[in-house]
């Protein structure tokens, strides 16, 4: 039989090496969320920071919950936070040095391609509208296939707080997404 998640942090606390059970149970799951969230480029990076913040949490882990992966997602959904904040300010800084040279024409892409990242774009771009609160939980529900409940855990707000959210955050992309011409992307 293997031990539960709290029975692991609680013996990393003694044994920090422990610790890895956690990652080789949830690095997977964890690594697709930020993957989807930040980049397939940023996610390795991003999950690093989650483990290592989780890590150096560890021992202030609530032991009466068997299964960490919220408090891992709740973790992972600060540090894409955090990196948006410094993409941010990054590109801030690039606006300040001025343009970017002309990128060459990929106008000889298949239409598939196109319409797939046409469409994937204004989802992109679309959830970008949703207010990060809203949007966090609903990709956790989405995404991650959280319970309401899991999602509260993870993001440490009320049950009810989620259920508003995603309500909130579903009216808002069909309003957004209903003016889309699906017929012109695919042309």
């Amino acid at each position: 039989m293997t031990a539960d998640d709290a029975a692991v942090i609680a013996a990393s606390c003694r044994d920090p090496e422990r610790f890895a059970v956690l990652f080789d149970r949830h690095a997977p799951h964890i690594h697709r969320y930020l993957a989807r969230r930040a980049g397939a480029q940023a996610a390795d990076d991003l999950l690093a920071e989650t483990f290592l913040t989780a890590f150096s949490k560890r021992c202030r882990y609530d032991l009466a919950h068997p299964n960490a992966r919220p408090w891992l997602y709740g973790i992972a959904t600060n540090v894409v936070a955090q990196f948006r904040r410094e993409e941010v300010r990054q590109l801030r800084l690039l606006q300040a040095a001025g343009p970017e040279p002309d990128q060459p024409d990929f106008s000889e892409r298949s239409v598939a391609a196109v319409t797939v990242g046409t469409l994937r774009a204004e989802l992109a771009s679309a959830l970008t509208l949703v207010p990060a609160a809203d949007r966090d939980v609903l990709l956790l529900v989405a995404w991650e296939d959280l319970t309401y409940d899991e999602v509260a855990r993870a993001l440490a707000i009320p049950v009810g707080t989620v259920r508003s959210r995603l309500h909130r955050a579903r009216t808002r992309l069909r309003r957004l997404l209903a003016d889309i011409d699906y017929k012109e992307i695919a042309q």
